[in-house]
């Protein structure tokens, strides 16, 4: 899973120095042709990692489009972290329709917050950016585009 191995880079790169048994395990595991680091390592060094500090956050921004395989996996690795390292604190966004595999995975420790988009907001920001936008020949800024532009992220913004 390259998402729980690029927060253990970040993890490890963040610390006053690149914990030893981090590098060790990543060069270990590409010794050989071997494959890299598996997910339940990587976890597990994740793990020991985190305990390691005081706080440790973890934004995963738009959730949502991972593929439901990938989704999965991450909030089953994601659910082991928090269980295992208290001392973590998770924010994770997503369209409201992955609620019940987040339920699923992290349900001992759920909070959430549901957004609502504000179409009024919306609209008046893009006809603001697109009335504004002098980069682009004029003549193909028709009103037509304008509304389709509008419509079609309107209508991205509000699906559910």
């Amino acid at each position: 899973m390259n998402i729980i191995g690029s927060l253990l880079r970040q993890f490890g790169v963040g610390a006053a120095e690149m914990p030893k048994g981090i590098r060790n395990a990543f060069q270990e595991s590409s010794q050989g042709g071997g494959k890299g680091l598996q997910l339940p390592d990587m976890v597990e060094l994740f793990i020991r990692t985190i305990l390691s500090i005081e706080r440790a956050y973890i934004c995963i921004d738009a959730a949502d489009e991972l593929l439901p395989q990938d989704l999965s996996g991450l909030l089953d690795a994601l659910g082991k972290i928090i269980r295992a390292a208290l001392n973590t604190r998770l924010f994770l966004t997503g369209r409201p329709h992955i609620r019940r595999e987040i339920d699923k995975h992290l349900m001992e420790r759920p909070y959430s917050i549901n957004i609502v988009v504000d179409q009024g907001e919306i609209a008046r920001h893009l006809s603001g950016n697109l009335d504004d936008d002098n980069t682009r020949d004029a003549d193909m800024k028709t009103e037509d585009l304008k509304n389709q532009i509008r419509g079609g992220i309107s209508e991205k913004a509000s699906e559910k």
